[in-house]
């Protein structure tokens, strides 16, 4: 189970943090990702880290401005979405998602889907 949270709106140059709580997951999906959809544009993937050693990718587009980050507490881990210098092409909807690695979350290939939080950045 995911849940992301998190969204709002921010001007550009502004900063906003999304998070999502992940539960219940099997040790298979060790790689957890953030993806956006904007209007009439199909999903892409952000970025993601691996559940197991923390080690992260991004997107070309938000290299440099973005940072995913995560956290365990027992059962339950939380990965975070710092996204600073946003831009108003930033503006999507903003999902998270598990996957078995960097390249099935780059491929949209996710086991479970947390609903999405709405990013707008506008001025």
């Amino acid at each position: 189970q995911l849940q992301a949270s998190g969204g709002g709106s921010v001007q550009p140059g502004g900063s906003l943090r999304l998070s999502c709580e992940v539960s219940g997951l099997s040790l298979e999906y060790y790689h957890i990702g953030w993806f956006r959809q904007a209007p009439g544009k199909e999903r892409e993937w952000v970025s993601c880290i691996s559940n197991r050693d923390g080690s992260t990718n991004y997107a070309d587009s938000v290299k440099g401005r973005f940072i995913i980050s995560r956290t365990r507490d027992n059962a339950k881990t939380t990965v975070d979405l710092q996204m600073n210098s946003l831009k108003p092409e930033d503006t999507a909807v903003y999902y998270c998602g598990n996957g078995l690695g960097v390249r099935s979350l780059q491929k949209n290939l996710v086991g479970s889907w947390g609903q999405g939080t709405q990013l707008t950045v506008s001025s």
